[in-house]
């Protein structure tokens, strides 16, 4: 008898706009690849809830139930919304209504991979790049061989929880994406996500994305991506994309590469990604706005040399003016993401952050208030030698390393004295962002709130 697996997209944010469920493509598409005689099958939280569930696993019986968690939390300092509860309620619905194997990942998941296996309490457990591991984890259950050589596997035996280490395998992942699911994420978030590449190198003191992809950067196919993007942009109309990549500008000949297929096939879409400000030439900006660059994102953290010293990111302010400069002079849509009051903040560098602001053009400022700990990072060793944290701490729960020198009505009062825009995580913009959306219009839309 034919099997069949389930796949659950966790997530519910829709703020500023509901997330194309990208891990969970990929999966797919390697399970159709591998194992085409498995029936698949696709639940979304961001469409669905927990009744449509019930009549979906109680119609279709699944023998495996893969469930993908996004974030733990909306890293939001002001809210501090947990998603905890919401997770542990779907496994515990799954865990009533079917017999399948439940089988949790996604990269929420993998920063918090132990503690979310012992609160969820599944059948398995898979932490980081997940394709491989599902497809022989689904063989040895099939095949009733044991688990020990499933590398990024949780389990339990003999009562014992236990943890096997990542190795070396990696796929050249492509997506699968669903027609349903990609109609109502294009006209709902005016984008479809894609990744280029997996990997960072940096070793910025907060960040999960080495815990979650790994420090080795791989490249994806270049004619394969543009396959995608190309049958994406024909069969559902679809023309902008954001490339989900930690950072785009990583692995340059790969990006000069890909540009250039982009412009030769001559598909006339629109995209955008994550950029830093290293490792980013003019010439790499010319040729990616010829092929269809129009917004950056940098993950700009702050404006203060001192303060990117104290965060460990690998560029200066000099570096993110003159970048700035260029996607000016290119008219090139560009946003910083910041991070105020994180390690090592001071008053005064707060105050050169906002007098540095006014030197950049025409952008907008997204900040960050604090910096969310989480465990296996630097910040999480400084945090604990601080006495920020306890050892004992539960970090499922969102806890913020918050320089003692940040004044929330002082930095906002700056913010406002720069005369630049700042839209703050306690705003609320997504009145316009909708009213963008119901005319039609395409892409993140952070460009109409930039001054």
């Amino acid at each position: 008898m034919k099997k069949n697996i389930l796949f659950i997209s966790a997530n519910q944010l829709k703020d500023p706009y509901p997330v194309y469920p990208l891990g969970i493509s990929y999966l797919v598409a390697y399970l159709e690849e591998n194992m085409p005689e498995i029936g698949i099958h696709l639940f979304d939280f961001n469409k669905e809830g927990y009744t449509e569930l019930t009549k979906l696993i109680e119609k279709i019986n699944p023998d495996y139930i893969g469930i993908s968690f996004r974030n733990v939390d909306d890293v939001n300092f002001y809210s501090k919304d947990s998603y905890i509860e919401h997770y542990k309620t779907i496994v515990d619905l799954v865990r009533e209504k079917s017999q399948g194997k439940i089988i949790i990942g996604g990269p929420g998941y993998s920063i918090f991979p132990i503690e979310m296996y012992n609160l969820l309490k599944p059948d398995f457990g898979i932490y980081g790049e997940g394709e491989i591991s599902l497809y022989k984890l689904i063989k040895a259950i099939d095949n009733n061989t044991d688990f020990k050589e499933i590398p990024r596997l949780i389990y339990t035996e003999n009562g014992k929880t236990i943890f096997n280490q990542k190795d070396s395998s990696t796929c050249q992942p492509q997506p699968s994406y669903n027609s349903d699911w990609t109609n109502y994420y294009w006209q709902t978030s005016g984008m479809l996500n894609i990744q280029t590449k997996r990997g960072c190198p940096y070793k910025c003191i907060y960040c999960t994305y080495p815990l979650i992809e790994g420090t080795n950067v791989r490249t994806h196919n270049p004619e394969v991506l543009v396959d995608n993007l190309e049958k994406y942009s024909v069969d559902n109309k679809v023309d902008y994309f954001f490339f989900t990549d930690s950072l785009f500008n990583l692995k340059n000949k790969f990006n000069y590469e890909f540009a250039e297929l982009l412009i030769k096939r001559n598909l006339n879409i629109k995209w955008g990604a994550y950029f830093n400000f290293k490792n980013l030439p003019e010439d790499l900006l010319v040729l990616l706005k010829r092929a269809g660059l129009t917004h950056i994102e940098f993950g700009t953290d702050s404006l203060c040399d001192t303060t990117l010293t104290s965060y460990r990111k690998p560029f200066n302010f000099n570096d993110i003016l003159t970048t700035s400069n260029i996607c000016n002079k290119l008219d090139i849509d560009f946003a910083h993401f910041l991070i105020l009051g994180g390690y090592g903040e001071t008053k005064v560098t707060l105050k050169e952050t906002f007098e540095n602001s006014k030197r950049l053009g025409k952008t907008v400022f997204f900040p960050f208030v604090g910096m969310r700990i989480y465990p296996n990072t630097e910040l999480y060793k400084i945090a604990l030698a601080e006495g920020k944290i306890l050892p004992t701490d539960d970090l499922l729960l969102p806890k913020y390393y918050i320089s003692e020198d940040y004044n929330e009505a002082e930095v906002k009062k700056m913010a406002l004295e720069s005369g630049k825009r700042w839209v703050f995580p306690d705003e609320d913009s997504s009145g316009i962002i909708n009213k963008l959306r119901a005319k039609g219009k395409k892409g993140p839309l952070w460009e109409y709130l930039t001054k």
